[in-house]
């Protein structure tokens, strides 16, 4: 069911959905909206000095307590945290590095978190927060593979970077030679990195979005993001952990840039991009649309709710 935000000139690239009461929007002009009732109405929660802002992921843990990143060069990267609901925010980060450019954010538990950033000095770069986002502090650098030339994570969704349990973290690339997965079995110390079978060579290409139902089993969804280009072999699947990543044999028919598990399903997700939802129900081996709305973002609760949001002010939940 699609929802009026009243803000049909904010495109939504963050969503956090909490419940199937409860779930907040970040995006574009430094908006933040929060609902707690199912979507019917929506209070504008935006920190007062973000107007200028592009917020494109937000985490949160219920209807109080949300982290938003807005990504940008150098200063325009920042983090901001609420505690009241987004009655008032503190700013807890912002990018001092010319070099870097945030994309999105995670969260292992309510204290653990990361964020990463585009390659600096040939390498991606990762925050790390361990007391709710309120202090973030740069990991070393030393236990990141070489990015390869022109790779870069997509800030499309908020999801190129996703967590499964307490230490496992995911962070999706594309726009080098190949689209790549890179994993983390300690809280984004070391990595391993694996290819994935989606295209990309080129800087609108590649994995834009992750989605993991434990440590094994997780999604790939991307393409090119351009209007009208082709995007085949736009999904992938791996069920060890992203070691090896295989093919979706019936991927959706165009560009993805969000994907989610339905909660306590060991076979059904959703993918959606500008042009469509798509859903699979064999455990990302084939797709087929559902809808022809546009939407840029989507998750789930564990209450078996689903939310997804987009431009033009679109947010939706899932009629089951």
């Amino acid at each position: 069911m699609v929802r009026d935000t009243g803000a049909p000139q904010v495109r939504f690239r963050g969503l956090a959905a909490v419940d199937r009461r409860t779930a907040w929007l970040a995006g574009t002009g430094g908006t933040v909206l929060r609902t707690t009732d199912g979507g019917a109405s929506w209070r504008n929660v935006s920190p007062p000095d973000a107007a200028g802002l592009e917020f494109r992921d937000v985490s949160a843990s219920g209807a109080r307590r949300a982290v938003v990143l807005a990504v940008g060069e150098g200063e325009a990267s920042r983090v901001y945290r609420t505690d009241d609901g987004g009655t008032t925010w503190t700013e807890s980060f912002r990018n001092t590095d010319p070099a870097a450019f945030y994309d999105c954010l995670a969260f292992f538990d309510h204290r653990h978190g990361l964020a990463v950033s585009d390659p600096v000095d040939g390498r991606f770069r990762l925050l790390s927060t361990a007391d709710g986002g309120r202090s973030w502090r740069v990991l070393p650098a030393a236990g990141m593979p070489p990015a390869l030339d022109g790779e870069a994570a997509f800030a499309a969704s908020g999801g190129c970077l996703v967590t499964a349990g307490p230490r496992d973290v995911w962070l999706a690339t594309g726009g080098g030679a190949r689209a790549r997965v890179l994993h983390s079995a300690d809280r984004g110390l070391t990595w391993t990195a694996a290819d994935t079978p989606v295209p990309a060579g080129d800087p609108a290409r590649g994995v834009f979005a992750l989605a993991f139902r434990d440590r094994a089993h997780g999604l790939a969804v991307g393409g090119d993001y351009r209007a009208g280009r082709p995007s085949p072999q736009a999904a992938a699947v791996t069920a060890d952990g992203g070691r090896t990543w295989r093919p979706a044999a019936a991927p959706p028919p165009a560009y993805r840039s969000g994907a989610a598990w339905l909660p306590h399903s060991r076979t059904t997700a959703l993918a959606v991009g500008p042009t469509g939802t798509d859903l699979t129900t064999d455990g990302g081996r084939t797709w087929r649309t559902v809808d022809t709305g546009s939407y840029d973002t989507v998750a789930c609760a564990p209450d078996l709710s689903c939310w997804a949001a987009g431009e033009q002010g679109r947010a939706a939940s899932l009629e089951r």
